[in-house]
């Protein structure tokens, strides 16, 4: 029977035919100055950034089968839901949490499409033994699996296989998460993300074209904030910095953005009513299954 190493084997190899396509550069600021993002988002009044945060991703999308209507009076139950002490208002707190649950809840929701029917059935992945073998893993993959792999013993427990899936929530994985990156965009292989190599991983130059403004812009982000030591090029802590800046927590800050724009009466809580009354900012005319999620228990997250 295949063990869980050789499943993760197997759904690696399959996604990098599938897929074969480069992180955009826009992908890899795993946690980003949320005003620059919202901003992004709000030229056009869409508040897709606070969707995404408040409801998450794939969630988000699916708001768009709702009317308003609807869309409010889901709204209002999960407000129920946040408000933990039931006393009738939202702070930073209980806002803050449930962020931060709606992400724990993609990552694991994530996981399990590939883990659970593993478990399940295992039968169905034995004909992939011979196929998928830790000498034929990608040594990318392998390294990361080895990094995520705690107790060494070649196969993944859920813990472990979230890791390994979606390294940038671990502490322990975050290195690999740097390196990848810089193996990404070096280029010429000398261990270091010149600007050339950082405008090329968002941008590809036509022969004797202009540069667009935002380009020149990226240029100077790069000299003014991403060469923090001047030398011309970014080193692994530099790309540590551009990609997961500390200090940074981005469910506290979208709480705090929540709350601000939409506590009318300034006594730094909200009230249902003060949610409702801004709804386009939390879920707009878009839609999510949390139907489902109000008649389950998640408590596992």
């Amino acid at each position: 029977m295949m063990d869980v190493f050789g499943f993760v084997c197997a759904v690696l190899l399959c996604t990098a035919a599938v897929q074969g396509k480069p992180t955009l550069r826009k992908e890899r600021v795993l946690y980003q100055d949320p005003e620059l993002a919202r901003q992004a988002h709000e030229d056009n009044k869409s508040f897709q950034y606070d969707h995404e945060a408040f409801l998450g991703k794939e969630e988000a999308r699916t708001f768009d089968q709702l009317t308003p209507e609807e869309s409010k009076d889901r709204l209002s139950k999960i407000v129920d839901r946040i408000d933990s002490d039931a006393d009738g208002y939202i702070n930073t707190a209980e806002l803050k949490a449930w962020i931060k649950r709606v992400q724990k809840r993609y990552v694991y929701e994530n996981v399990a499409k590939f883990y659970l029917p593993r478990l399940a059935n295992p039968e169905e992945f034995e004909d992939a033994t011979d196929q998928f073998s830790f000498k034929k893993m990608l040594p990318r993959d392998e390294r990361r699996f080895k990094t995520a792999d705690l107790n060494g013993d070649l196969a993944a427990d859920r813990e472990e296989f979230t890791s390994f899936l979606h390294p940038e929530e671990f502490e322990h994985m975050k290195d690999i998460v740097v390196l990848e990156t810089l193996e990404d965009i070096d280029r010429n292989g000398d261990g270091h993300v010149d600007e050339d190599e950082y405008i090329a991983d968002m941008f590809a130059h036509e022969d004797g074209g202009p540069e667009p403004d935002w380009v020149k812009t990226e240029r100077e982000q790069f000299s003014d904030f991403r060469d923090l030591n001047k030398d011309g090029k970014m080193d692994m802590d530099e790309i540590r910095h551009w990609i997961m800046p500390q200090d940074y927590d981005h469910a506290q800050a979208e709480a705090r953005h929540l709350v601000y724009e939409s506590d009318q009466d300034k006594d730094q809580m909200l009230t249902k009513e003060e949610i409702l009354e801004n709804w386009n900012m939390f879920v707009g005319s878009q839609a999510t299954n949390y139907g489902e999620d109000l008649t389950k228990n998640h408590d596992e997250l």
